[in-house]
């Protein structure tokens, strides 16, 4: 097993083992793991502990957030990639023919794939994944939310299982089985449920993302700070807490947390553009010049690092260097209105070259 050149960013916990353990084995076969969605990231994993920490409207957003250069991966996709679980059993029936056959949407379908409602995570799927899309399609028409099917169907063990009951829903958000005796809800109750990571930097992390998008940044820093104290491995925590710090203007603690995050990653674009900016506002121009070019340097097609780049060279006066960097931009944004700048900041640099060479 290779991974070398793939960066992995995982969105919510996974619920076989820590994400640190993950990112140790990724990182041993040569690719990269981040919490979340990065510029670089060519894999999205979506962890199960999501169903229970999001509700649907908010686990449907992140899905929708996936890069268009990357693939989404549930995470038994991930843990087969990884050799953690063994291979599926071999299976020819496609996604178009389980659609067919089950009458199930086909962003439907693809959700509760995603959240490992089926023997198989991609296709080619099996004739046990075709029963357990039918059974699915019959709750979701009797009114339960594809949200509680994948929820529920994890708490009795392997979903393979599923084949043999006959599933009810009771209410929107609940699943129960019927056996010869009573219903049961499918929580795992009365069956052994699977092992859940106990991971609590991953706790730390979707606390800290909740106190961020509320506005509590402190909140959020000092639990940022926390997680990043966990798992010295992870890259995001402490650059999540370099956004918290600089919007708090603590500007040298902002400027330790990207050197921290860049420390574990030296490939985290963000950190190299974010500290970038954070040295070009507090006047340190050569240095914010060198972070920003390791930015395009790892991603040539980082626009905003391009246009602060051709900023820096005005402001110091390069204004070829500058007209170079907006010509770069313009082929990588050619209609917003930081284009329409480029093109102004173009028309201004030729005006004063041609004067000097006047």
């Amino acid at each position: 097993m290779q991974l070398r050149g793939e960066s992995f960013g995982v969105v919510g916990a996974l619920q076989a083992f820590p994400l640190r353990l993950a990112a140790r084995r990724v990182e041993s076969h040569g690719g990269r793991l981040h919490r979340n969605v990065t510029r670089a990231t060519t894999c999205v994993v979506f962890g199960r502990t999501l169903l229970a920490r999001q509700d649907e409207a908010e686990i449907e957003r992140r899905v929708g957030g996936v890069p268009p250069n990357a693939r989404a991966l549930s995470e038994n996709g991930f843990l087969r990639l990884l050799g953690s679980l063994p291979p599926v059993p071999a299976a020819n029936i496609s996604r178009q023919s389980i659609l067919e056959q089950s009458g199930l949407a086909g962003p439907v379908f693809d959700m509760l794939a995603l959240f490992d409602a089926f023997e198989h995570h991609a296709e080619p799927f099996s004739f046990r994944d075709v029963i357990l899309a039918k059974k699915y399609a019959g709750l979701l028409a009797s009114g339960a939310a594809w949200s509680a099917v994948a929820r529920s169907v994890h708490q009795i063990g392997p979903v393979g299982s599923l084949t043999a009951l006959t599933l009810h829903p009771a209410g929107t958000e609940k699943i129960v089985s019927l056996d010869a005796h009573s219903f049961a809800e499918l929580d795992g109750q009365r069956l052994l449920a699977l092992p859940e990571g106990d991971d609590e930097a991953e706790d730390y992390f979707g606390l800290a993302e909740t106190a961020e998008a509320a506005g509590l940044l402190a909140e959020a820093a000092t639990l940022y700070a926390h997680c990043s104290s966990i798992d010295p491995s992870d890259a995001t925590a402490p650059f999540n807490l370099g956004n918290c710090l600089r919007a708090l203007n603590h500007a040298e603690e902002a400027a330790l947390a990207y050197a921290t995050a860049l420390k574990r990653d030296p490939g985290f674009v963000e950190a190299w553009f974010n500290y970038g900016g954070l040295l070009r506002d507090a006047g340190k121009l050569k240095a914010a010049r060198q972070h920003l070019t390791k930015a395009v340097e790892l991603d040539p097609d980082y626009a905003d690092a391009v246009y602060n780049l051709a900023a820096i060279a005005y402001d110091g006066d390069d204004l070829a260097a500058a007209r170079q960097y907006w010509r770069r931009y313009l082929e990588l944004d050619a209609t917003s209105d930081w284009a329409k700048r480029a093109r102004a900041g173009i028309v201004v640099a030729d005006q004063h070259l041609r004067k000097s060479a006047g």
